[in-house]
């Protein structure tokens, strides 16, 4: 006899939505970063295509570890929550303590092993999503409670961001910060004991900002860039230029003018400030909308989860998705002070790039069946 398909025979798929905005983003991005560096890859390293080519490397190998991480059983992440988090330490230790570092710009952010550069920052996020996760839906019936629903993230997230501070990387330490707090503030944790740890951490901000010229520098020029063009103000000046130039269509894509020289970073973490000027504001509202969809897929899988481990790793992964966008964004557009935040699936880097398409995996994985 011929059984009757049920709903429980369709093969448990993933959202294909999601993965298809991830895959249209990361090949904008590199049609971008090609856009952005050509000329400066010709005039420094004698290659037009130097920075396109190995963005292809990271897209490529980005897109096989998402596969992978779809496919692997949940277990994998969920079983290893700890050495994720010992790795991200080691990282960091061997970033901040060791001659395997890179110093560039005045600070240690990388960890240089032959020709690979890692940058430990991308590595500790997921790690401590998953951490977060586990620990919120493992310690529901206690979260209200200072020393055991409080203190332990707190203490965990504080520890990373030390050491992210002796780098220094103030930005990154107060991206780790902002994913505890929306973790926090979903997992349970008492209103009154976020209120008051923003307190201090806005105190212990204000002090390390006033503490350093170098910080106070960039955020008075953050207040008024064009009081400093030529000197901290520049790159932000230069951006707003590229974004004013736009006009509503661009100059047209491959035909923009700040990238010649006049904007550092610009296939980096300003590339949507060329974004602006080459694709004008219908290019920028088209990208916003993709990035809306794909946060809106990341959310949506987050609230179509049972359990509530599964549950908060979404929830975490799309945030920390959420931030970079929202951050690289507020940055380039000068609504936020300037900071090395990368535009998720669009700027150079490899580092950034492997960790949002793991990000996105693991996202598929849960979104298996669910939605």
């Amino acid at each position: 006899m011929n059984k009757k398909k049920t709903l429980s025979d369709k093969p448990e798929r993933p959202d294909y939505w999601l993965l298809g905005a991830a895959l249209l983003l990361a090949c904008f991005g590199l049609m971008m970063v090609l856009s952005a560096s050509g000329i400066m890859a010709e005039r420094f390293f004698d290659d037009k295509y130097l920075f396109f080519r190995k963005q292809a490397i990271f897209l490529a190998t980005g897109i096989f570890m998402m596969f992978i991480c779809s496919k692997l059983p949940k277990s994998f992440f969920y079983n290893m929550v700890y050495v994720w988090l010992m790795v991200a330490f080691l990282l960091l230790f061997l970033c901040d303590f060791t001659p395997l570092s890179v110093s560039a710009g005045g600070a240690k952010r990388w960890i240089a092993m032959g020709p690979l550069r890692i940058q430990p920052l991308e590595f500790c996020k997921p790690a401590l999503i998953l951490y977060l996760a586990y620990f919120f839906s493992r310690k529901q019936d206690m979260i209200r409670s200072f020393s055991i629903g409080f203190l332990p993230p707190f203490a965990i997230t504080g520890a990373l961001c030390l050491l992210l501070m002796l780098q220094p990387d103030f930005g990154g330490a107060v991206f780790l910060a902002m994913i505890l707090f929306f973790m926090s503030l979903v997992g349970g944790t008492r209103i009154s004991y976020l209120f008051t740890s923003l307190l201090f951490a806005g105190g212990a901000g204000y002090l390390l900002i006033t503490s350093s010229p170098y910080r106070l520098k960039r955020m008075t020029a953050f207040m008024d860039p064009f009081k400093s063009a030529q000197n901290e103000g520049y790159q932000l000046v230069q951006s707003l230029y590229a974004f004013g130039s736009g006009n509503i269509f661009g100059q047209g894509l491959g035909a923009g003018k700040q990238k010649l020289f006049f904007l550092p970073e610009a296939h980096n973490d300003f590339i949507m400030a060329v974004v602006g000027e080459e694709l004008g504001f219908a290019g920028v509202t088209v990208v916003f909308l993709v990035i809306g969809f794909l946060l809106w897929r990341g959310f949506k899988i987050a609230l179509a989860q049972d359990d509530l481990q599964d549950r908060f790793t979404a929830y975490g992964m799309t945030i920390m998705l959420a931030l970079g966008f929202t951050l690289n964004l507020a940055v380039v557009m000068g609504a936020v002070p300037p900071k090395g935040v990368p535009m998720p699936f669009v700027s150079y880097g490899g580092s950034s790039m492997l960790i949002s398409c793991v990000c996105i995996g693991i996202l598929l994985n849960l979104s298996r069946g669910k939605v």
